[in-house]
């Protein structure tokens, strides 16, 4: 993958979608967001799980492993995040041996590169 000064993802984007959960339950503790920061890590939020990221880059689509919390337990996993050509991005987000979703967001007009 290319260095992340070329990745077009860098930047916070507000999860607005999603597969396997409702909206409702997406922004059930703050509003669900992922944030993709261009020094190899980022966090991602929604319902009750958050975690940090560790990221790998290319110019429309990052990969990352993931290691958090969910309702006070230990989760862990991967996923990647595709720039589709509207302006959203489609993240895949799986849990370690556990169900895997489809997440849409679309970027926060207020964001700026981390």
């Amino acid at each position: 993958m290319s260095e992340a000064s070329s990745c077009l993802l860098i930047g916070r984007w507000r999860i607005v979608e999603a597969d396997l959960w409702d909206r409702d339950y997406l922004d059930l503790v703050e509003p669900a967001q992922i944030t993709i920061r261009a020094n190899g890590h980022g966090e991602i939020a929604f319902g009750t799980m958050q975690a940090g990221l560790d990221l790998g880059y290319s110019t429309s689509m990052v990969s990352f492993t993931w290691a958090g919390c969910d309702e006070m337990d230990e989760v862990s996993g991967d996923g990647h995040a595709e720039l589709l050509d509207e302006g959203t991005i489609e993240i895949t987000f799986a849990y370690h041996n556990g169900d895997e979703a489809i997440l849409k967001a679309k970027r926060e007009t207020s964001s700026t590169a981390c």
